[in-house]
């Protein structure tokens, strides 16, 4: 793998800006106005904006984040600047080899963001949020692993429940794009979807982290700011979409989106890879998890962030006997020539935390793949 040039690297950070600005004027018109609002203590952005004789209110975000904060007291001076981003987007990829998604996904994923999906904290997760890695950290990835057939996005169940804000209608969202977008029937709740495919079954499916009481087990989980849209509970995934962060997708003018941070990304990888069934499709996928995985560890252990690999680690590996067993199953699933570097990095990074790298056995990682 082979770092970009700076030069490379500030055009990503000047279009990840730029997106994300221009979002925020997209999503909030000037005639409106912004308001704060107290909710348990803590204050939040809210957008009102006059309709048909009534004010509109709308769901922006903490208070306390600072580069919301920021947009807020500058909204006036915010103007998109379509044609320029699209001639950085196409210098990133033509030059600097960042990748791009495939039209149609980066398409679904610009409905996604104009919906208002990431103002209502929302994450872009799987294989379309891993081809947004590269222009973060700044290096270039083999293009084999970054192949997908599917978007997938996750929420926070408290988070779609509290900010009493939604969506557009989803099925309507999509069939924007493809009119041959329906809903796939829950297999435990026919009455919910958590899934929408369209006609080349490509696949857009919705996330949740499991909710904790045997009664959700595997049953869909109505999402009140998904758009009619239910979510699919997931083990693990709180770990994954904890303390997301902001980025850009390289798709057209780019698009501002929100992903998991790399390192969590990187540890989540190993504990879905030990997961895995045995099948043909269950090996294959374990494969792309314990490679992506070993990407993502390998760049940040390269370009010195090892410290934050290893906090990951570290938490999940403190969260009891199921995510230990899980990680030594997934180190041992990355391809045998990144596991040296991983398991050298994860224990320098240990050290720098001031942490012992022998109370997480890293060595019994070393041994081949089971």
């Amino acid at each position: 793998m082979k770092e970009i040039d700076f030069v490379y690297r500030t055009m990503v950070a000047e279009l990840g800006q730029r997106c994300f600005d221009n979002r925020f004027e997209t999503d909030f018109p000037t005639e409106g106005r912004f308001v704060t609002v107290p909710v348990e203590g803590r204050s939040y952005w809210y957008f009102d904006l006059p309709k048909d004789g009534r004010v509109k209110r709308k769901y922006v975000g903490p208070h306390s984040d600072p580069e919301i904060t920021k947009r807020v007291q500058s909204f006036q001076d915010i103007k998109g600047d379509l044609r320029a981003r699209r001639k950085i987007v196409s210098t990133l990829t033509r030059e600097a080899g960042l990748p791009a998604p495939e039209r149609f996904t980066g398409g679904i994923v610009e409905a996604m963001a104009d919906s208002g999906l990431f103002r209502l904290r929302g994450v872009l997760v799987g294989t379309v949020a891993f081809q947004c890695y590269p222009a973060l950290l700044g290096v270039r990835f083999p293009t084999v692993a970054l192949q997908t057939g599917d978007a997938d996005f996750a929420q926070f169940h408290s988070v779609s429940a509290a900010i009493e804000d939604t969506v557009p209608p989803m099925l309507e969202t999509l069939r924007a794009l493809d009119p041959t977008f329906c809903e796939v029937p829950h297999q435990m709740d026919g009455r919910r979807s958590t899934k929408f495919r369209n006609g080349s079954r490509f696949e857009v499916e919705f996330l949740t982290p499991n909710r904790g009481s045997s009664d959700h087990d595997g049953k869909p989980a109505p999402m009140p700011a998904l758009g009619g849209a239910s979510a699919q509970p997931l083990r693990f995934l709180d770990f994954l979409i904890h303390q997301p962060v902001r980025t850009v997708l390289l798709h057209r003018s780019g698009v501002s989106v929100v992903i998991p941070s790399p390192e969590r990304y990187a540890v989540h990888k190993l504990i879905v890879a030990a997961r895995r069934g045995d099948d043909p499709l269950g090996r294959a996928k374990r494969e792309k998890d314990g490679h992506q995985s070993a990407l993502l560890s390998e760049a940040m252990i390269g370009m010195g962030n090892r410290s934050e690999l290893a906090e990951a680690f570290a938490e999940a590996w403190k969260r009891g006997r199921a995510w230990k067993d899980a990680l030594r199953k997934g180190l041992n699933y990355t391809p045998k020539k990144s596991r040296p570097t991983m398991i050298e990095g994860l224990a320098m990074g240990l050290r720098d935390l001031g942490e012992d790298p022998g109370q997480y056995d890293l060595t019994s990682c070393l041994s081949p793949t089971p």
